[in-house]
């Protein structure tokens, strides 16, 4: 019997330390595409709240007290990681909970600016207008834009989840193989509509959407601002000048919320088509289809332009 009663005191006391007091996990992510991958695997067990608003950049932004009490107190932050959002270090020294910064996660697949794929030409090649988190060699942590790495950064959060909290383990589980299930879904439709616009030309403000365009066989014909903390040089605007006139009609992407002022700049008197990439989810709300509703809406809206050259 004494042997019994301690065994069941050691079980329920580890219950009480791995079990979040208030009955759920609270967790916490710096931008809003991990908010959404994250929500959809927390569905239905607690709600994931985001440190950057709509419209911030994950480059340089000024944490609210809020921000910092929501951060002390989670049980989980997931960040990018120091190639991203660079205000967060100081904010992240002394927290308590369990930090994770995907880029550091096992099995992602990781590109850095400067990469090639087979048969393209170096366009940035000398080019000295970089800012710090661009330049070639760095990490492109805009790795949540590869379909294959929201599902590796999924299976981690699960994993994460179950281990605080194991009485919601059969939950995690079946939100995963759902999500799962909805990007392969996705994926493939994407693949059906962008696998015929091989080859149409398009250029982009900030070289955001390089994981995408490699998941689905695209590439774009230049950057127009090769940093987002600096102001593209002279030479680099006359030459993105000389590239869209002698491309033809063509698309130029920008981020919302706002089209740059340079775009007038560039493409006055040429073909030029303008639509918005949104890499951040802007105004998608989180919950289980938030991330396939993210790579969704940029496949279309890249394929809409496209589709009208």
């Amino acid at each position: 019997m004494r042997l019994l009663a301690s065994l069941f005191l050691t079980s329920s006391l580890a219950a009480l330390i791995s079990t979040p007091a208030n009955g759920e996990v609270e967790v916490v992510t710096s931008i809003k595409p991990l908010q959404l991958i994250v929500s959809a695997i927390q569905d239905g067990t607690g709600t994931t709240r985001v440190l950057l608003p709509p419209g911030a950049s994950p480059h340089s932004f000024s944490l609210r007290p809020s921000d910092l009490r929501n951060l002390r107190s989670a049980d989980l932050m997931y960040w990018i990681g120091p190639d991203l959002e660079t205000f967060l270090q100081p904010a992240l020294e002394g927290r308590q909970g369990r930090t994770v910064a995907i880029q550091d996660m096992s099995g992602l697949r990781i590109r850095h600016f400067g990469e090639l794929a087979p048969g393209n030409l170096d366009e940035h090649a000398g080019e000295e207008d970089h800012d710090d988190l661009h330049r070639p060699g760095s990490i492109d942590a805009h790795l949540w834009l590869r379909p294959e790495n929201a599902r590796i950064i999924a299976s981690h959060v699960a994993e994460d989840l179950t281990r605080i909290d194991p009485s919601q383990a059969q939950r995690y589980k079946a939100n995963l193989a759902a999500f799962s299930k909805r990007l392969e879904n996705e994926d493939e439709r994407l693949k059906a509509r962008l696998g015929k616009l091989d080859g149409k030309p398009f250029f982009v403000f900030h070289q955001a959407f390089d994981y995408f365009e490699e998941a689905y066989g695209l590439k774009h014909a230049g950057v127009l601002a090769l940093g987002t903390d600096v102001q593209p040089g002279a030479r680099h605007v006359a030459e993105m000048r000389s590239r869209l006139q002698a491309t033809g009609p063509v698309c130029l992407f920008n981020e919302p919320p706002i089209r740059p002022r340079l775009a007038s700049t560039l493409s006055e008197g040429l073909p030029v088509r303008f639509a918005e990439l949104d890499a951040l989810g802007f105004d998608i709300q989180p919950g289980p289809k938030g991330y396939t509703t993210l790579i969704g809406k940029l496949g279309d809206d890249l394929a809409s332009c496209l589709e009208a050259l």
